[in-house]
């Protein structure tokens, strides 16, 4: 997944970058709010990819001493940094600017420069949103819209879809309110849109604060694969039971694993390696994704006494075989 979204943040980069200079351009000449607001909503976006690129660099690292499960996080960490960007920076100058023309407005010179400049806007934009949503459609499956934004691991390709969403419904109102500020002469028309416009990047923006803050924290993997690893578990005559699954993403493709289990009793302790080396083995398989294995062997009285007190004794640990 990490090089499509790859292909998708340096579309919206390119995109946004050059229309942003446009916007600039249109506002100077015409004087618009509107325009100025979304001017500043394309370098946000910019910005934005340009962190999102840095943090695809960074999570590639590899492991070392000090980050002995790698750098995976980082992605999760700069996309949460755009979204406070987005809503510090581009929803704060949109509703100041808007706030400001409400309150002094004035009139816009030659609005068909207004025109043209969103009408090609909107079709750049446009090719960048279906870029981004085709890539997104392909990543998401089977699951709706929603419902992959809340279980996707990789914020990139999501945050992308989100800022070029925003973008498309920021033109919109731009281009209503500099067509009724033009038809009935009102010049409130023109703040008013920069406010809505800076409350679209707002809303964006907590949205995605809230759908990567639980990755930057340590979201568990989807349902299916936990339920996977469980029954790979289950299936092993040499485990009499599972007593808890606990997995937690690293980053988009990095899942870590810990597994408490009983083993059957009188079982030697060479099977007991040998078992966990197994499933090990077994698990890394059914789930590429997940890069290291830990194996707790635990009694069941003994896990139910750990989740009461808080603690957990390890037994038996296997290390990354990979």
């Amino acid at each position: 997944m990490a090089a499509g979204s790859k292909k998708v943040i340096i579309a919206a980069l390119l995109g946004n970058g050059a229309i942003a200079v446009t916007k600039f351009v249109a506002a100077f000449i015409t004087g618009s709010s509107a325009m100025f607001s979304e001017g500043i909503h394309s370098v946000v976006d910019t910005g934005n990819q340009v962190l999102l690129l840095h943090g695809l660099k960074r999570a590639k690292k590899p492991a070392d001493e000090r980050f002995p499960f790698g750098h995976g996080k980082e992605i999760y960490f700069w996309s949460f940094v755009v979204a406070i960007l987005l809503f510090a920076i581009g929803a704060g100058v949109s509703m100041y600017e808007g706030v400001h023309r409400i309150l002094h407005p004035a009139p816009i010179q030659n609005p068909a420069v207004n025109y043209i400049v969103l009408g090609l806007a909107m079709i750049f934009e446009g090719a960048a949103w279906y870029f981004a949503y085709t890539e997104f459609s392909r990543a998401k499956g089977k699951w709706g819209v929603i419902e992959a934004v809340q279980r996707g691991k990789d914020p990139s390709m999501f945050v992308v879809l989100f800022e070029d969403s925003a973008a498309m419904l920021g033109l919109i109102v731009a281009f209503v309110a500099i067509w009724l500020g033009d038809v009935t002469g009102n010049l409130i028309f023109d703040g008013a849109a920069s406010v809505i416009i800076g409350l679209i990047l707002g809303g964006t923006a907590v949205w995605l604060a809230y759908e990567t803050k639980g990755l930057l924290i340590g979201e568990s993997a989807n349902k299916q694969v936990v339920d996977g690893i469980r029954n790979i578990v289950r299936s092993c005559p040499e485990v009499d039971h599972v007593n808890e699954v606990l997995t937690m993403h690293m980053g988009p493709d990095f899942i870590l694993a810990n597994v408490s289990v009983g083993f059957a009793g009188n079982i030697p302790a060479d099977d007991v390696e040998a078992t966990v080396a197994k499933l090990d083995r077994t698990i890394k398989q059914s789930f590429p994704e997940v890069k290291r294995v830990f194996v707790e062997a635990e009694s069941r009285n003994r896990s139910n006494l750990a989740e009461r007190s808080g603690v957990d004794t390890i037994a038996s640990r296997n290390e990354d075989t990979t």
